[in-house]
């Protein structure tokens, strides 16, 4: 039997035959959707953390990295089989609206969009925080706006101008982690650092693994993940034949791992065996540590292209991603129809200014506040995850009657234990926010179905596996 899920010439199917017709640019390759999606997970990010996570790890870092990749790659496998099958803007909004029914499908997307529309925010607030570090008695929400303005105008460019400059920002955060590699080969063979020297006790040291110590790992490598989901928004850009959201998504978690893992790894080298860095140093512990092993001028250099890759590659991705989700949702009319409305270059320009206005609003509130916007965060994207995994299993198995029961259950319902596990275990203030912002979801879902709009009815092909 043929699997309608791609068109007669054996690539995806065409956004037509949702019952929608072509209205963003579809010029991004797989490559360029294997480079947002790095950018929009920062190959670096493990920098500044790096301190936080080697107190709560017991020096083990890569070993946390390596538990994220296992954790994130059912929940990537998920991803990619319901890109497959619906190539569309919305992400869990889509899979789960037409995976399962439209209604969830709201709440999925109400969900990632908690987690989409504070992502921006946390990093301004991020970026800003460090840039007063740089610059002091500079006023953060000045930082935050030109962070703002600087990527609002490359995202109303066009998707031509995002390419270039994730590709840009991309070559300087890959440049410096090969600096740091050179560094950090040239300090451990070179005996210069007391303790110093090769070994494999930061990737398993058998006498200080425990299941408690793996059980609060997962939850820091999980979230550290978070970002190549948004590969998927991109999908009606796409030029790629065969599911090129879901193969780029994949491919994206792997690189960065491996990206992280090997910066972490030689960086609790660099760290000597000590048990835990101090309150004064758990912040900079890593620039700190690329001082020590460098005695030069580094780790400013190293600071600021972490500040440049939060502030404006990650941010500047992530804006992307948000309006092409506030795009999709209020082209299904969830949200007011002007979020729709595409610009002469093809892009999303009413949602990307909403986000940009937001971003502002949000960063003078939440200014001083990078924990509690995490948590919120962190709460909308393991939400929507979660329905992702069900909409698996719901539309493959027993909508589709597939036979694949490795893809099809075993992957989504381990990866629904996993994320599951995560949210249970998430900050008390989180799920609080978390359902509060569902509360305010079901109250705008009242309201369309009161002004007649209520859950589409969509664009549905009858499916059959091969």
């Amino acid at each position: 039997m043929v699997n309608s899920d791609t068109d007669p010439a054996g690539g995806q199917r065409s956004l037509e035959s949702f019952g929608y017709t072509q209205e963003l640019n579809r010029s991004v390759s797989t490559v360029d959707l294997l480079v947002y999606g790095l950018v929009f997970m920062v190959p670096i990010a493990p920098w500044a953390i790096f301190g936080t996570v080697y107190n709560s790890a017991s020096g083990m870092v890569p070993l946390v990295y390596l538990i994220g990749l296992v954790a994130m790659v059912f929940t990537a496998l998920a991803y990619a089989q319901m890109a497959k099958s619906f190539p569309l803007a919305g992400s869990v909004f889509s899979y789960v609206g037409r995976g399962i029914h439209p209604g969830l499908g709201f709440f999925a997307g109400w969900a990632i969009l908690l987690d989409y529309l504070l992502v921006p925010t946390l990093l301004y607030v991020f970026a800003a925080e460090s840039m007063v570090g740089l610059f002091p008695g500079t006023p953060r929400w000045l930082w935050a706006i030109v962070f703002v303005v600087v990527n609002t105008i490359i995202n109303l460019l066009g998707i031509g101008s995002l390419k270039i400059a994730n590709r840009v920002f991309l070559a300087i955060e890959l440049v410096f982690v090969v600096i740091f590699v050179v560094i950090a080969v040239r300090a451990i063979n070179g005996q210069s650092l007391p303790d110093v020297g090769w070994s494999t006790l930061p990737l398993w040291d058998s006498s200080t693994v425990t299941a408690p110590l793996i059980a609060s790992a997962l939850s820091i490598a999980v979230l550290s993940f978070l970002g190549f989901d948004g590969i998927s928004t991109l999908a009606e850009e796409s030029t790629g034949r065969k599911n090129p959201a879901g193969r780029a998504m994949i491919i994206a978690l792997f690189v960065v791992a491996f990206l992280f893992v090997t910066q972490t790894w030689l960086a609790s080298l660099l760290a000597g065996g000590r048990e835990a860095f101090s309150d004064d140093e758990v912040g900079n512990a890593f620039f700190t540590l690329v001082e020590a092993a460098s005695n030069t001028g580094w780790m400013n250099a190293f600071f600021a292209v972490n500040v440049m890759a939060v502030g404006f590659a990650n941010a500047m991705a992530a804006q992307a991603a948000t309006s092409r989700l506030l795009f999709s949702m209020s082209r299904d009319g969830q949200l007011p129809k002007f979020l729709s409305t595409i610009s002469a270059r093809k892009v999303p320009i009413s949602a990307i200014l909403v986000v940009s206005a937001l971003s502002v609003v949000l960063v003078l509130f939440f200014v001083g506040q990078i924990g509690l916007i995490s948590s919120l965060v962190n709460f909308g994207a393991l939400f929507g995850f979660c329905l992702l995994h069900v909409s698996v299993v719901w539309y493959y198995v027993v909508r589709q009657k597939s036979k694949n029961y490795l893809l099809h259950l075993v992957v989504p319902t381990l990866g629904f234990l996993i994320i599951g596990y995560v949210l249970f275990n998430a900050d008390s203030l989180a799920k609080i926010g978390g359902l509060i912002w569902l509360v305010i979801g079901a109250v705008v879902l009242a309201i369309n179905v009161f002004r007649g709009r209520g859950v589409p009815e969509l664009a549905e092909e009858a499916h059959s596996e091969a």
